[in-house]
């Protein structure tokens, strides 16, 4: 596993390093620097960003907010000190974990962990939210497409979904794809869907 650690201060950049050295992890990167960041992540390609930030002001935590956005990655974010509108700001930015004055060498590995699983258990989320989506639009065009049929031809819903069915099955292509195609044909024909 790479992981990218980001943080001003190298002597507490050495503790979050030491704790996933002796956690067995050895591919470790620590960026000091926080300007061009996000490109420098991108270029690192780290499979998790450990972030520490002391006393963090409104600025950082919202750079730190947005490079969580940016990054399509695992993030946990250690701070000193917090209040209940960053902690809401983290979860809606996409931090992992976002733990506050629990920054300690042996709670290293477990965070980063928690980070990870987190991480994949919203990515899933949003894959499956993104499927039902497309799904429940691709419905929505089959039932205006079986409407048209049924105005145009004078036929029931299950015949509309027939035609459908057959034009699909004999084009090589999907009901969506028919139903989309039909329907864009109508709005061009100045039809009155």
């Amino acid at each position: 596993m790479k992981i990218a650690i980001v943080d001003e201060s190298p002597a507490r950049a050495a503790v979050i390093e030491e704790g996933l050295r002796e956690a067995g992890l050895s591919d470790i990167s620590i960026l000091v620097e926080r300007r061009g960041l996000v490109a420098r992540l991108e270029g690192l390609a780290p499979d998790v960003v450990l972030i520490n930030l002391e006393n963090p002001g409104r600025d950082m935590l919202e750079e730190s907010f947005a490079l969580s956005r940016a990054l399509a990655r695992p993030i946990a974010m250690f701070v000193d000190q917090s209040d209940e509108q960053s902690i809401a700001e983290a979860v809606d930015a996409g931090i992992s974990a976002y733990v506050v004055d629990g920054m300690r060498k042996d709670r290293i590995k477990p965070i980063l962990e928690l980070a990870v699983r987190r991480f994949k258990a919203f990515t899933r989320l949003q894959t499956e939210l993104a499927e039902a989506q497309s799904a429940l639009a691709e419905r929505k065009t089959v039932d205006r497409a079986k409407t048209l049929l049924m105005k145009r031809r004078g036929i029931d819903e299950p015949a509309a979904y027939a035609l459908l069915r057959k034009q699909a099955m004999d084009s090589g292509r999907r009901i969506a794809d028919i139903a989309e195609a039909l329907v864009t044909a109508d709005k061009l024909l100045g039809g009155d869907s």
